[in-house]
């Protein structure tokens, strides 16, 4: 089947999906969507959601799964997980629960919302209520490197780079805040800015010259922001970098070119 019936699309609504690898059984997409979204996946109908992942040679993991499925002379296995979902938020919220539970998928991003209120431990969830908020106290950069620390990448490899942002804008802040989605992990003084080569940032997949990282240093202000609590992101907000100033005030940077 590569389509739904007509007759039962007004039942469908919203609905979350996962497709499946008929060849071990294992969960390789988490997805959401309406009509006939689950089926496009498998068709290559649909285009990747931000070429500049590509660039970062993020992309294309969920294709190639999908393309051995085919050439074992497979198809992708479908399954509904809920459906006649009122709205696309409803149906992000149970998304975003879903790829917390299924690890090693095939997805660029996280689900929404997951990297503040996704799965965490008991203790975990009590440290970061508990913990102090965060006070700017100078211009910085803060970028949240959550998913870069769960690939095994230390704290300092994963927030210097690369990163999708202007040199003028970044040399502008002299401190750069690492945060996992809630607390702040690390703070460091950038000494200089490089271009994304694997020249200077040995450990990328794919370098890209359009990209920038930094090298920098621990900074003498690392006990005053490290385990701050960070507050969330406005909903819908993707961009893992945010420009932070004293006092609640805009940065300046946001719309800097």
């Amino acid at each position: 089947m590569d389509a739904f019936p007509s007759e039962v699309h007004p039942n469908l609504k919203w609905y979350v999906y996962r497709l499946i690898d008929p060849r071990n059984g294992n969960t390789f997409y988490v997805g959401k969507g309406c009509g006939d979204r689950v089926f496009e996946h498998a068709r290559g109908a649909i285009k990747e959601e931000d070429i500049e992942q590509n660039e970062a040679g993020l992309m294309g993991l969920r294709t190639s799964v999908i393309q051995d499925i085919r050439r074992a002379g497979l198809s992708p296995l479908h399954v509904i997980h809920r459906h006649g979902l009122e709205s696309a938020d409803i149906a992000y919220e149970v998304e975003a629960a879903l790829i917390d539970a299924y690890p090693g998928l095939t997805n660029l991003v996280g689900g929404h919302g997951s990297a503040y209120f996704g799965c965490r431990s008991v203790e975990q969830i009590v440290s970061a209520y508990a913990a102090k908020p965060l006070v700017v106290g100078e211009r910085l950069i803060l970028i949240f490197v959550g998913k870069t620390l769960d690939d095994g990448r230390s704290i300092y490899d994963a927030v210097r780079g690369i990163w999708k942002m202007s040199r003028s804008k970044a040399e502008k802040c002299k401190l750069v805040l690492a945060y996992d989605g809630v607390l702040v992990v690390g703070a460091y003084r950038p000494e200089r800015w490089l271009e994304g080569t694997r020249a200077n940032f040995p450990y990328v997949q794919s370098e890209n010259p359009k990209r920038i990282g930094f090298e920098g240093k621990p900074a003498e202000v690392w006990d005053a922001y490290v385990g701050a609590r960070v507050p969330p992101r406005a909903k819908g907000a993707a961009n893992p970098i945010r420009y932070l100033a004293p006092n609640g005030e805009r940065s300046g940077l946001e719309d800097d070119d």
